[in-house]
């Protein structure tokens, strides 16, 4: 080591010596940290006392009723046995629990479940459970370890008592109504003494786990989302595929939805649900039965004279877009609930296209008793249909660029050189404007229709009139249709091959051969070795696509599928009806035309020229200055 380097060591020593004396806090600013620290220790210490104090306090509550001590507010309601209600009508089935006063078993009738059962069950036992706790003086009130009295029983009402014994109540009022909304109202009778001061707030500790329903984990999974709406806003929803713990809500919400891809369990809040909620979304494995593990932790308002009833609703049922939209009506709270948001319909453009159009097409044609396959087949020819003269335009573009071809490799093969190449496109650009054809005309008809490839991406998955239904070998168009199944979980592939979406790749390989074929056709010189690149892509786009929706449902891959085949036998018959020689006459005539009067010359070949001219005076000039 010379003199040097150790002088450079010592310099650097000596800068970070320098730097870190500099960037120290001061005095000020360490106390004020400390001071926080202080603070937030504190707090943490005192919220972790009274969780130990409550849960204390509800061992105390449990155990002197156990040992017959009175001296508990609700010791006779601590201690009992649990009997079962049931609730029902011709679409839903609910059974409550006398502990705890809490729904324990909700089905969802006539729907089968992935087992061909005459009925879904969205959950039952402890799989769900809804806790009320409420803020005493000297103890706490939480339902859950409550037995109730229950009363006024009939089909579609009872009421829930655990009396106290100072001689008031909890009571929980439930009343079903014809569809599959659950009205429940909470009041306390004869209590208002043993509340805090400040108790004006009713907690709410929501948890589910969310059943498995479909056949396909993976697919149904994508689609089992915890949603929560905020109060007059919009509608948000948890990670679908990573764990998401306490998340905590910016806004009153109004309500929050235990959410599977094709049943919810929703509940609303008439006066709505405080900021600052807490949510989690779990995900589960595969092979648990079960998808996700839902929790919400929630505050509402409470009364605590008793006056005023809090009051909530608890949709349980379906995913249709439609019925949810009617619960609307059936809801007594008078507000823009906005259920209908639970169908994911795609990003604000695909959504609309769902919203104001492919469901009204949808609900149509199911109107007339088709088969949900051949109604996914009358969509695609319909949508065919309405943009055939766009797909026209864009084929008969290509098929005069193709006519032109010989043309054009004669007026440029003198531009064969790599430096050539802005005269040759300007040549090219020049002989386009001339015979007046747009070489980018094709686009827009390929743009228009991504939109609806993908709207219906987002529409079909969501579509729960396909649960179920079954098409051709199709058993079920709400899922995927294995034509080989295994044991073992392969990477990529899964334990199943689809047939639907073998035949989506086929066709999407038969389709991209063809309008490879057709653009190569009017590639003019290295364009058309530029275009073998581009091919080998475009056959391994399809590859990509079956390690992508080899899980996906087979009405979604079955309408891919006919829309590609559609797509493909239109293109054969456009080419089959195009008759070269006297399209290339009629490009002649445009051609004397423009050439007798040149101003007449437009179009976006005219303006791509005008603009290639230009670049090319800018790279003279731009020359010429050096």
């Amino acid at each position: 080591m010379n003199k040097d380097t150790i002088i450079g060591f010592v310099l650097i020593g000596l800068v970070l010596i320098g730097f870190s004396w500099y960037n120290q806090p001061s005095e000020e600013a360490i106390l004020a940290q400390q001071k926080e620290d202080s603070i937030a220790a504190v707090v943490k210490q005192n919220a972790e006392k009274a969780k130990k104090a409550a849960e204390a306090q509800r061992k105390s509550e449990a155990e002197a009723a156990a040992k017959g001590d009175t001296t508990a507010l609700f010791h006779a309601a601590l201690n009992g046995e649990s009997s079962y209600v049931t609730l029902k009508n011709g679409l839903v089935e609910l059974i409550l629990d006398t502990k705890g006063g809490v729904i324990r078993k909700a089905k969802v009738l006539n729907f089968k479940d992935r087992n061909g059962k005459k009925d879904v069950t969205l959950f039952d036992g402890k799989e769900q459970d809804l806790n009320f706790m409420l803020a005493g003086k000297t103890e706490n009130i939480i339902t859950k370890d409550l037995f109730f009295t229950p009363t006024n029983i009939s089909d579609s009402t009872v009421t829930m008592t655990a009396k106290a014994n100072n001689g008031g109540a909890v009571v929980i009022d439930y009343k079903l109504g014809k569809s599959y909304m659950l009205h429940i109202s909470l009041q306390t009778k004869n209590l208002s003494g043993i509340f805090a001061p400040n108790c004006n707030k009713l907690d709410i500790e929501w948890s589910d786990y969310a059943r498995q329903q479909e056949k396909g984990f993976t697919f149904e999974n994508r689609y089992a989302t915890l949603t929560y709406k905020e109060k007059g806003g919009d509608t948000h929803y948890l990670s679908e595929t990573s764990e998401e713990i306490d998340e905590q809500t910016e806004e009153a919400l109004d309500w929050v939805a235990f959410k599977n891809q094709f049943f919810s369990a929703v509940l609303i809040s008439k006066n709505g649900f405080a900021s600052n909620a807490l949510l989690t979304s779990i995900p589960q494995e595969k092979g648990s039965g079960y998808l996700k593990q839902y929790d919400a932790k929630l505050k509402t308002f409470f009364d605590p004279k008793g006056s005023q009833p809090t009051e909530f609703e608890m949709y349980i049922g379906p995913n249709d877009f439609r019925l949810l939209q009617d619960m609307e009506e059936e809801s007594s709270f008078g507000k823009e609930l906005e259920l209908e948001q639970l169908v994911y319909l795609g990003w604000p453009l695909f959504r609309i296209i769902n919203r104001w159009f492919t469901i009204y097409i949808f609900d149509w044609l199911t109107s007339w008793g088709f088969s949900m396959g051949v109604v996914l087949i009358l969509i695609t020819l319909l949508l065919k249909a309405i943009t055939f003269p766009m797909v026209k335009k864009s084929y008969m573009s290509s098929a005069k660029m193709r006519v032109l071809k010989p043309k054009l490799d004669e007026a440029t093969k003198q531009f064969d050189k790599p430096e050539d190449q802005m005269k040759k496109q300007q040549a090219m650009m020049q002989m386009y404007s001339q015979y007046g054809v747009s070489p980018l005309s094709g686009c827009l008809p390929m743009l228009i229709q991504a939109p609806i490839w993908i709207a219906m991406f987002n529409f079909v998955p969501n579509a729960i009139q396909l649960r179920g239904e079954s098409f051709l070998w199709i058993d079920d168009l709400s899922t995927y249709d294995p034509i080989v199944e295994w044991s073992t979980n392969i990477w990529g592939i899964g334990d199943h091959l689809s047939l639907t979406c073998i035949l989506f790749c086929i066709s999407n390989v038969l389709y991209s051969w063809m309008t490879m074929r057709q653009q190569k056709d009017q590639m003019v010189g290295q364009q058309a070795e530029q275009m073998k690149m581009m091919q080998w892509m475009m056959y391994l786009m399809p590859l990509m696509f079956f390690f992508m929706f080899n899980d996906y449902s087979a009405g979604l891959n079955f309408y891919y599928f006919i829309s590609l085949f559609f797509s493909a036998a239109i293109m054969w018959l456009l080419r089959k009806t195009t008759n070269d020689e006297k399209l290339l006459a009629i490009l002649e005539a445009k051609y004397k035309e423009n050439k007798n009067n040149p101003k007449k010359q437009s179009g976006l070949a005219a303006r791509l020229e005008a603009m290639q001219k230009q670049a090319e005076e800018m790279q003279k000039k731009s020359k010429g200055g050096k």
